[in-house]
């Protein structure tokens, strides 16, 4: 191609090169989708707070969450305005400082968060249902009191090891062990993608002890021999903080334990709690990424219409609004019976794995129908995108909830 002798005119293309294109999106018109009513199916409760939590991460959340993202920075100033909305603990008892709520009002929570961003839904959930939910259901009337209504209250920060550098699907095989030593236990161990442990209080370790009995124990974080380097090379959950806990010779009290549970059942029931969460949460993502992809072909023209009255396009819109319906029926239903408590863990496996592959499936239908601009930060559909990948693979992968029903429905262990 020739070279232009005409400074304007190379002024001209620069010009033109960098005007950004008109954005199609704008994150405070989001309503929802309810494509069958089931806010009817809901209490006035429910959806008052569900409302709550709805305008304040839209209001105060979306403007700030790219360039948290991008900075790789957890916007912790949010934490006082979490505790106050209530997302800190929502179904622990009001006597601990919790909110006492069903886990309707808890997913209808963790939905809201995760509409803006997958790692703010970590921060809360890992605080209510993988800290706070141990301790009301295993700790102590002395550890109840000592930690429920700070860490509901923002004041403290918790964080859950289990996961280790070799050990991921596989718990039983952890390596971390607790040896007695007179009134005091020593821990050694090393965990991985732990969600809040560089900036936590205190850490619930699960470990073997020396009979090879898994349990849990309360680890404050500043004792000696416990470090909480992060992990900062991560592509996902940028706003999140995600980090190891490495424990070495760390002495705790033997008052520190778990006393009421022993084995994986501890913290496989925490993980119950928590994949609920993130059953609702990954369906929050996956409005928030239809919400974008209905704005932008209602507006957006090409070939002299708007691209929404192509049928391809409109193809692709169904498609999203049929499998985010099916979702959220599929949460209603799985929380009404959580609530009851005749919930199995297999049911919410099948929720997990049903509803992350969803979001997935969404986000890149939605960032197809926003064209090349969908790849940039003027839209949150990569964001949402990238954080997935972390939501379907943590708290037991696509894989290990597949031979989890798998095994529910035909009696078939296909895990060895």
């Amino acid at each position: 191609m020739p070279e232009s002798s005409d400074p304007s005119a190379i002024a001209d293309v620069t010009s033109s090169r960098a005007t950004a294109p008109p954005q199609t999106w704008d994150p405070s018109a989001f309503e929802g989708l309810d494509y069958y009513a089931i806010d009817e199916l809901l209490s006035d409760e429910a959806r008052t707070i569900r409302d709550e939590v709805r305008a304040f991460m839209t209001a105060e959340v979306s403007p700030i969450i790219e360039e948290h993202a991008e900075n790789e920075t957890f916007p912790d100033h949010l934490i006082p305005d979490f505790a106050g909305l209530g997302l800190l603990g929502p179904k622990v008892p009001e006597e601990y400082g919790g909110g006492g709520h069903d886990s309707i009002v808890y997913g209808l929570m963790m939905q809201e968060v995760e509409r803006i961003d997958s790692g703010l839904r970590s921060f809360c959930s890992v605080t209510g249902s993988l800290v706070m939910y141990p301790i009301w259901k295993y700790g102590s009337e002395e550890q109840k009191q000592r930690w429920l209504p700070s860490l509901a209250a923002g004041e403290a920060i918790g964080c859950f090891g289990l996961t280790e550098p070799y050990v991921g699907s596989n718990p039983s095989d952890m390596r971390t062990t607790a040896r007695r030593d007179g009134d005091s236990f020593i821990i050694d161990g090393h965990k991985r993608w732990s969600t809040n442990a560089s900036i936590a209080d205190v850490a619930v370790i699960w470990a073997k002890t020396e009979d090879d009995t898994i349990r849990g124990f309360l680890v404050e974080t500043d004792r000696d021999g416990v470090s909480t380097p992060t992990i900062d090379d991560t592509l996902s959950l940028r706003a999140a903080v995600t980090s190891e806990v490495v424990l070495d010779n760390v002495r705790i009290p033997a008052g520190n334990i778990l006393s009421e549970v022993s084995g994986l059942k501890g913290p496989l029931s925490c993980l119950n709690q928590a994949r609920y969460g993130i059953c609702w949460g990954a369906i929050g993502a996956a409005m928030a990424c239809f919400d974008v992809a209905q704005q932008h072909v209602t507006n957006r023209e090409q070939f002299g219409r708007k691209i929404g009255g192509f049928q391809l396009v409109q193809e692709r819109i169904v498609e999203m609004v049929q499998e985010i319906t099916k979702a959220q029926l599929l949460n209603w239903r799985l929380g009404t019976l959580m609530t009851a408590g005749t919930v199995r863990p297999q049911q919410v496996s099948l929720a997990k794995r049903n509803n992350c592959r969803v979001a997935l499936d969404v986000a890149r239908s939605a960032r197809q129908l926003l064209g090349g601009n969908g790849v940039t930060k003027m839209y949150p559909v990569m964001r949402h995108m990238a954080n997935l990948e972390s939501v379907v693979t943590y708290e037991g992968t696509h894989e290990i909830h597949t031979l989890i029903v798998g095994r529910d429905v035909t009696g078939e262990n296909a895990f060895t």
